[in-house]
């Protein structure tokens, strides 16, 4: 939802919204719950994302890998519940199956960076 919202230029969760209330295909709560805390937290995700790409803007980055990065970043910093090797390793097997070749190392070094950060972070 995060990538179609922006390639369609749409309120994220507006488009959320839609989808919970047709729900079909039904939107899973995780999914939801992703949705809307990478919404709230988003100008510090893409602050950090920013910040730590090197060599990379956040506009150079392919739609996918910024997206699933987003993810990446709301789970390693707001989601306590999910292990910070269980939010890379499923980002980088999202951007393997979704994007470049070259995405799976990307996301990997970027999202372990912020890992390796996480407790000097404010959140």
């Amino acid at each position: 939802m995060l990538f179609e919202a922006e390639l369609r230029g749409s309120p994220v969760l507006e488009l959320l919204a839609e989808r919970t209330t047709l729900g079909d295909p039904p939107v899973p709560e995780y999914a939801a719950e992703l949705v809307r805390g990478v919404t709230v937290h988003s100008a510090q995700i893409d602050e950090l994302l920013a910040k730590y790409a090197e060599g990379w803007t956040l506009e150079r980055m392919p739609a996918v890998d910024r997206n699933v990065l987003r993810i990446g970043v709301f789970e390693l910093l707001w989601a306590p519940d999910v292990p910070d090797g269980v939010a890379i390793s499923e980002a980088v097997l999202l951007v393997q199956d979704l994007s470049t070749d070259g995405s799976p190392q990307f996301v990997n070094g970027l999202l372990a960076k912020i890992a390796e950060l996480k407790p000097s972070i404010p959140v």
